[in-house]
């Protein structure tokens, strides 16, 4: 029992290191497991309300539609739950300037349900639900109405699905027709759809760099009033998939093998059926019109027969009247009366020649005659006109059908593909990347700090110790007095650090994301295997410091432990051999040196822990300056035009003229841009494998032409790049790096996630979807998107060749035509603001699909939630730092009360005292901020490379305000510490404290 008391005792006297411990452990595990904490709940309150509104794993989209036979093939495909067919339009209408929209139909098959959140679902035709974003940039309420009006091309898909007719007219084919929703709209509830969480009340809207939407809103309406038998899309649940999370890896999995499975035969298969029954619906178009023309021209030349018969019936009745006539005249001058009479009862008859030239004489003698025979002449004459025109007509379409309809080309997507949700995980991923790296220096500063407390904590004490193993007590029943010390300290710790871990810090977080994304049912949840696991850690480590202090102690007899220590032999330090500045010193600067370098692991201990904390705060602050600097290193450095000017391939002339005759364009370089994949191929010659080891990345695949390659340099700036450590990377010269017909540069964004480097090979998928292995020339300094540059001639050789790998779609060498250049990169007149406009107004126009203005991206270009991090972490990190101090100093200063009563009974004033002892922490802070300035750029660096993200690459920047202001704020801990210091010092008793034994 008194060993229990005593005990107790003794922890009472040291409840600073208690609370230090405490403090430490508290911070670390909040760390550990806010960061993480925070991201899951939103991880998985994402996935519940994805799996609720039956968000699609795999979207199905056709550049000639879909028909009933594609859905009824994809219903058949292996591990495929549901199928939805769905429909939709695009529609525009008048708010404040021309806008767009997009009408969907609410799906009937439980696949992607908007989630209402005001109001009521439509239900009826006319009636419509909007997301909020709508209703904020609108000012309309539910029951307001509105008139739109479909777009000359409803959609992507109804763009490249329909064809010529014989007549002319645009059909898809002879039975599926385009989908047409009502136009007089009326707003009966307020949804968000599954597909963008994007908050549109959030402090970050209208920021994102990410969007990928192609038109302004999207309208939800019913089925009711839709009408078309032609699908925009199918989207598909597959089984299995919302037992696991959607942003696992076994999800993404799930997924991929039956989005493979649609990718293998099926897709090949329905495209070519598709593409089938196109030209059999145009084949039908051409026979109906030839039997349509046929049947017309058969009425025709029927009537025009009867007319000539009827014509020809009147000139022989003349005929025979004139022949009866004149023999009859003849009989009565050359016989008697009763053969004159016999000769007129009977009418003589003529051969075919003289009745021929009878009636040609009749004729020609009638001018009534004469013009009814023209009329029927020039009928006849113009019908075998028509009839020779429209076979020849309908012979030139039977010729032009197969060249007219272009190869019907599938595109499978899952939801990365998907903006919103893309965006969504690539934020939060991003953030758990930085959770799970950052509590590996708070580990080893706490166990550092536990080592320095604990070990001097065993050493005060070390004749108590020798006492109780002479009496008798077990080593091990010694030890457990520090060590319960130090597992009472962490479970604290570590519960207050629960707490935080799972409330604070998640409920900051989530506050930061709800301001970027609307999550509904997000909830805070407690995970107790990784609450757990997460004490369990610190208190391993402090507990092995703990236990390190003991045995350096106690493997000593108890006659040794009951003698005082003795004290360390005086030996020289480095400085005093430099005799110009120690003879230069003054006595009581000698003294403070000694103390600083004679104690090494005090030194070791106060330098690396301050500079542990110092390096966190400069990580955090090189993080936020590297986000900062993103837009503007690659909209006004990287990117040195002003517009990017995007066009559809029909349209791509009179953008052109568009953009030319508005006289703000100062240079230009006429390119073609393409949504593509790179991959990076797999073993052996790359031709084998869909993907390699590392993955694939979205691109935009930019092409210049061959006469142009040198103005390449002239829109961007070319800087070859290679791969560095610790998130740095050697940057050529500017200008050194020219783009020729021997590979492809690609984008440094890129290359970084992937692995790729110059003399790489790689998988290019084009905007058709035909695939080829292309070699890397070299990789240019990219940080935002992912683009790759090839010439004209390359790509011909990738894509159009023969001997492509994959190109089953793709046109031969015979058949190639020359590339349509669908882009512009310009070079405006005029001030940001006025660019700005200017792309804005393009947009407008009805030949341009996409106007970018490199100004506003440098200016809108935000990561509002690492910036939210980072300070977390910064103000985490300082509150380490305090801590840290703190505990070094009442180390300090506990380690020598024998040496401050002596300078007291010196003579020494408090302030004189305090001065001698904050001079060696100050000094030794300085040195632990100089040691953790550069070592903070260094795991800067480190982080940065974690933050793999989709199209980005962080190019470390750390600003020389960042250092200062981690150098400032440690050494304002240090001088906050020194006021708690301070009355320590003044509260030592000269006479008590020179009786004890240091």
């Amino acid at each position: 029992m008194a060993f229990v008391k005593d005990m107790l005792r003794m922890w009472a006297h040291s409840w600073k290191r208690f609370i230090s411990i405490a403090m430490i452990t508290l911070l670390g595990v909040a760390v550990l497991t806010g960061i993480y904490a925070g991201c899951r709940d939103a991880f998985r309150s994402t996935d519940r309300f994805f799996d609720a509104q039956g968000l699609h794993d795999v979207q199905v989209l056709s550049t000639a539609g879909l028909s009933n036979g594609d859905i009824a093939a994809l219903r058949k495909v292996n591990g495929v739950a549901k199928v939805q067919a769905e429909r939709s339009q695009e529609v525009t209408f008048d708010l404040d300037g021309r806008k767009s929209a997009t009408m969907q139909e609410i799906g009937t098959n439980g696949i992607d349900q908007p989630y209402l959140q005001e109001g009521r679902m439509p239900k009826k035709a006319g009636e419509i639900a909007v997301t909020r974003k709508f209703i904020r940039d609108s000012g309309k309420r539910i029951g307001s109405r509105l008139t739109v009006t479909p777009e000359s091309a409803s959609s992507d898909t109804s763009d490249t699905s329909d064809t010529n007719g014989a007549d002319g007219t645009n059909e898809t084919n002879g039975t599926d027709e385009a989908p047409s929703f009502p136009t007089k709209l009326t707003i009966v509830g307020v949804v968000l759809d599954p597909q963008n969480l994007s908050n549109p009340d959030g402090y970050s809207a209208m920021t994102s760099f990410r969007s990928t939407a192609t038109t302004d809103y999207t309208f939800f309406a019913p089925s009711d009033g839709v009408t078309g038998t032609l699908y925009t899309s199918a989207t598909l649940l597959v089984k299995g998939a919302a037992a696991e999370s959607t942003f696992d890896e076994s999800y993404e999995n799930t997924v991929k093998q039956v989005a493979d499975r649609i990718d293998g035969t099926v897709k090949t298969d329905r495209q070519k059926a598709r593409r089938q029954e196109l030209l059999d619906a145009g084949n039908k178009k051409i026979a109906d019109a030839r039997a349509e023309a046929d049947k017309k021209f058969a009425d025709a030349q029927s009537q025009i027969d009867a007319n000539r018969q009827q014509f020809n019936q009147q000139v022989d009745q003349i005929v025979s009247m004139q022949a009866g006539a004149a023999a009859a005249g003849a009989a009565t001058n050359g016989a008697n009366a009763g053969a004159a009479a016999a000769a007129g009862a009977t009418t003589p008859q003529l051969d075919e020649t003289t009745r021929e030239t009878m009636r040609e004489t009749i004729i020609a003698a009638s001018p009534e005659l004469t013009q009814a025979k023209q009329q029927l002449d020039q009928a006849q004459s113009q019908l075998n006109e028509q009839k020779a025109s429209t076979e020849q007509t309908l012979k030139t379409k039977e010729n032009e059908l197969k060249t007219s309809i272009p190869q019907v080309r599938w595109y499978v997507q899952d939801r990365q593909s998907l903006g919103g949700f893309s965006a969504l995980k690539s934020d939060l991923d991003s953030i758990q990347s930085l959770g799970n790296a950052f509590p590996i220096v708070f580990l080893l500063v706490a166990v550092m700090m536990s080592l320095t407390a604990m070990a001097r904590m065993v050493e005060e004490d070390r004749s108590l110790i020798g006492t109780y193993v002479g009496l008798g007590y077990g080593r091990l029943a010694v030890a457990s007095r520090y060590l319960l010390f130090a597992l009472l300290a962490c479970l604290i710790g570590g519960g207050l650090g629960l707490i935080a871990g799972f409330l604070g810090i998640p409920a900051f977080l989530l506050v930061v994301l709800q301001g970027m994304y609307v999550m509904p049912g997000l909830r805070l949840e407690y995970d107790w295997l990784y609450g757990s696991l997460g004490i369990a850690l610190f208190v391993v480590g402090v507990l092995a410091a703990t236990i390190y202090a003991c045995v350096q102690e106690m493997r000593q007899t108890p006659a040794s432990l009951l003698r005082p220590k003795a004290p360390r032999a005086g030996s020289r330090i480095l400085l005093e051999r430099i005799r110009p500045v120690w003879n230069r010193m003054g006595f009581l600067s000698k003294v403070t040196a000694r103390n600083i370098f004679r104690f090494k692991s005090r030194l070791i201990m106060t330098v690396g822990g301050v500079a542990g904390c110092t390096a966190l705060i400069v990580c955090g602050l090189a993080i936020n300056d590297t986000v900062a600097d993103l837009g503007i290193k690659q909209y006004r450095d990287i990117y040195q035009y002003d517009l990017m000017v995007v066009s559809d391939d029909s349209d791509a002339s009179a953008m052109r003229t568009k953009v030319a005759s508005d006289g703000r364009v100062t240079s230009s370089l006429d390119v073609r841009i393409e949504s593509g994949d790179l991959t990076v191929a797999g073993s052996g010659d790359g031709d084998s494998g869909k993907a390699g080891s590392s993955g694939s990345e979205s691109i935009q695949l930019v092409a210049v032409p061959e006469k142009h390659l040198s103005d390449l340099g002239e829109m961007v700036t070319l800087q070859p790049v290679s791969s560095g450590i610790l998130g740095t990377s050697g940057v050529g010269k500017t200008g050194s790096l020219k783009l020729d017909d021997d590979g492809v540069i690609v984008a440094q964004s890129a290359a970084s996630a992937l692995g790729v480097k110059a003399g790489s090979k790689v998988r290019l998928t084009n905007g058709d979807g035909v695939q080829a292995t292309a070699k890397v020339s070299a990789v240019n300094r990219n940080l935002i998107g992912s683009d790759v540059y090839v010439s004209e001639t390359y790509y011909a050789k990738l894509f159009d060749s023969k001997d492509a790998k994959n190109t089953k779609n793709s046109k031969s060498s015979e058949d190639s035509e020359a590339l349509t250049w669908n882009a512009m990169l310009a070079k405006l007149s005029g001030s940001d603001t006025s660019q700005t406009d200017y792309a804005e107004s393009l947009e407008e126009d009805s030949s341009v699909m996409k106007a970018v203005s490199c100004a506003h991206m440098a200016d809108s270009f935000k990561f509002d939630l690492m910036g939210a991090v980072v300070a977390l972490i910064v103000a985490l990190a300082g509150g380490l730092a305090l801590v840290v101090l703190f505990t070094l100093a009442n180390t300090n200063v506990s380690e020598r009360v024998r040496e401050m009563a002596t300078l007291k009974v010196l003579g020494f004033f408090d302030r004189e005292v305090h001065h001698y002892v904050n001079r060696e922490m100050m000094i030794l802070t300085v040195m632990g901020v100089i040691l953790g300035l550069p070592l903070g750029r260094l795991v800067g660096g480190m982080l940065t490379m974690a933050l793999n993200m989709p199209s980005l690459y962080f190019e470390v920047e750390v600003k020389p305000l960042s250092y200062v202001i981690a150098a400032v704020a440690t050494m304002a801990f240090a001088l906050l510490v020194q006021l708690f210091v301070n009355p320590v010092l003044d509260r030592i008793d000269p006479i008590s404290s020179l009786k004890s034994v240091e």
